[in-house]
């Protein structure tokens, strides 16, 4: 998503954010705003309190383009994400059977 992210003043590419299981995500962040992540659970999100506007680049207005970098970012990245997971659980599996 960094990468996809453009780079205007750096602030938007900045605020995306990985969140691990048991914390909140960041206040006015997108998608969904502050939340706590559950277990065994990750979010992604953009957006902070400084930065509230990553949807207006993501999905446009009426005077600017849409620039999507949020959801091409996580559909290209989604099949290696999940393979890296299943991996980690495989891995784990084995070790536990030794």
């Amino acid at each position: 998503m960094r990468a996809l992210a453009p780079e205007d003043e750096g602030d938007l590419k900045a605020s995306i954010a990985v969140t691990g299981p048991g914390q909140q995500t960041p206040p006015y962040s997108q998608p969904g705003g502050s939340m706590v992540v559950p277990e065994n659970a990750a979010a992604v999100t953009a957006g902070n309190s400084e930065v509230r506007y990553p949807h207006l680049v993501e999905y446009g207005t009426k005077l600017q383009r849409a620039q999507p970098y949020f959801w091409p970012g996580f559909r290209l990245s989604r099949k290696k994400a999940a393979n890296r997971i299943k991996r980690a659980i495989g891995k784990a599996i084995r070790e536990a059977k030794r």
